[in-house]
């Protein structure tokens, strides 16, 4: 594909908003969706994510470039696979019982990410943001080549989507590393010492065991 101009984003909480701003500050167009009717969205980025286009989640799905998934996870299912067939997917979502309540199927499963890649059959998915907090993709985003820059990873069995992905994270301020396919996921899920880590490229290459020169 050539290089995406328009992120949509599905969720308008922390996380959600969060990328929207550095997104904007990196210059795509940013359309969002929540359970709110996008006029009252509308009312709510002017305030949390200025420059973002309130819009319907079918409207995000049609016309965005890459689709962001920061709803919370319960909400998975609301997702129409057909919608999303084709697209660039990424998960960012995590699976907190404490707030998601008990959700069976994400239990006991390598990644949550491979719960979604079933329902959302068709879609080139990929996992990434989820190992960062939503305060951290606005205080630590860096100019490439700042020795402070934090890395992220990114899995997905599409190595193209995945490259594509990669060059939207660089120009968010995050150095993109390549874990590999989705089930590499688990390697940067919640509990293992990726989590919440500040780690910069080498240390996350290190952490995941992804080859220093990839």
């Amino acid at each position: 594909m050539t290089e995406p101009k328009m992120i949509g984003i599905l969720g308008a909480g922390r996380v959600g908003t969060a990328i929207a701003r550095r997104a904007l500050a990196a210059g795509y167009e940013v359309r969002i969706a929540s359970s709110r009717p996008a006029s009252e969205m509308a009312l709510v980025l002017q305030f949390v994510a200025p420059g973002a286009v309130a819009a319907s989640a079918a409207e995000v799905m049609a016309d965005s470039d890459i689709v962001i998934l920061a709803l919370p996870l319960s909400k998975y299912r609301s997702l129409d696979p057909a919608a999303l067939r084709g697209k660039i997917v990424v998960d960012a979502m995590n699976y907190w019982a404490q707030t998601d309540g008990t959700l069976p199927e994400f239990e006991g499963v390598p990644t949550s990410s491979a719960v979604i890649a079933d329902h959302l059959a068709g879609a080139r998915l990929l996992r990434a943001f989820n190992h960062l907090g939503y305060h951290e993709m606005d205080g630590e985003a860096r100019p490439a080549g700042d020795p402070e820059r934090r890395a992220m990873a990114i899995a997905g069995d599409d190595a193209g989507a995945r490259a594509v992905l990669a060059r939207v994270i660089d120009r968010l301020g995050f150095d993109p590393v390549d874990a590999g396919p989705l089930d590499a996921a688990r390697g940067f899920a919640i509990g293992t010492p990726v989590f919440g880590a500040p780690l910069g490229r080498e240390e996350l290459q290190a952490a995941l065991g992804v080859p220093l020169a990839a």
